[in-house]
């Protein structure tokens, strides 16, 4: 089943293959193609709150990736949260993460969202690549990729959340 718009991977067709493309082609830049992405750890707190983490990359701090986030059950978890820059800096990844892979938390509602950019490409993932797993993706109908959110949708997502990972393009700027 082809996805309705080319911001989502859902599994198939050219959605995938224009990921993957794009994959083979950062990989075959030379190696300062892609700026050495900026990791920071930060706690994801359960007790049905509204909680956001944000950072920023770019020249003059151009992007910014905020995670807004509510989950219940258990304690706080270490999250990761990895931005980075193509060379010429109108490319933007945001990563956010539980690197030990699955989160034991429920989440009620999450929105990963990019400022100063448009997303191209954006999946959510239950579950986390760690150690020899894979990481397993959110069924489509869970969430939506709009041009500039990652986000739950209410009543079909099942509240599990381990990675989001966006790709977007530098919005142009009026002279």
């Amino acid at each position: 089943m082809a996805a309705p718009s080319r911001r989502r991977n859902g599994g198939g067709g050219a959605v995938s293959w224009w990921a993957a493309l794009l994959l083979v082609a950062v990989a075959l830049r030379p190696a300062r193609a892609v700026s050495e992405p900026t990791t920071v750890a930060f706690d994801v707190r359960p007790g049905g709150v509204v909680h956001s983490f944000s950072q920023n990359v770019g020249p003059g701090d151009k992007y910014t990736c905020v995670f807004t986030y509510a989950s219940q059950g258990g304690t706080n978890e270490k999250w990761q949260m990895s931005l980075g820059t193509s060379e010429d800096h109108q490319h933007l990844t945001c990563t956010i993460w539980r690197p030990q892979g699955k989160s034991y938390l429920y989440f009620t509602q999450f929105k990963a969202e990019v400022r100063g950019a448009e997303i191209e490409y954006g999946m959510a993932y239950s579950k986390a690549a760690f150690e020899r797993e894979s990481d397993v993706p959110l069924k489509n109908e869970e969430f939506e990729v709009t041009k500039t959110a990652v986000s739950h949708r209410p009543g079909a997502f099942k509240a599990e959340l381990s990675k989001l990972v966006i790709v977007a393009k530098a919005t142009r700027s009026e002279l």
